[in-house]
């Protein structure tokens, strides 16, 4: 197994799915920028988080947030084009762009959750 850690900014919004055997899962975007200068680049990974409290995750990621994901990473290839995948363990908000609360963490790890968010977001948010 393939660990990835990586921290950039959503490239959409979270899409929550149910597959047909009813496995609940979180789909998402991350860009992160790697080197500096002239050689400085955007890589894009796919993430995909599985399990419970994929639909409760799927309710805070927005297209522009900051986020840290850590995960097992897959490569795909498709029309010659490699991509880069990452099955999530955990999921970490670093707070939204503009939402003036600084940098308040919430995170999503394998313990699952469901139910209402609690007003204080200082608190990490299992999903």
């Amino acid at each position: 197994m393939l660990q990835l850690s990586i921290a950039g900014r959503c490239g959409r919004d979270a899409e929550y799915k149910q597959t047909q055997g009813g496995a609940e899962l979180c789909r998402f975007t991350v860009a992160a920028e790697v080197g500096f200068g002239d050689s400085k680049q955007t890589v894009w990974v796919d993430v995909t988080r599985w399990g419970k409290g994929a639909e409760g995750l799927a309710n805070y990621i927005r297209k522009g947030d900051p986020v840290a994901v850590t995960g097992e990473m897959s490569l795909r290839e498709h029309e010659g084009k490699t991509y880069v995948q990452c099955r999530a363990d955990r999921v970490t908000l670093l707070g939204s762009k503009g939402d003036g609360r600084g940098e308040r963490k919430r995170e999503a790890d394998n313990g699952g959750w469901q139910g209402q968010a609690p007003a204080d977001l200082d608190e990490p948010i299992p999903f």
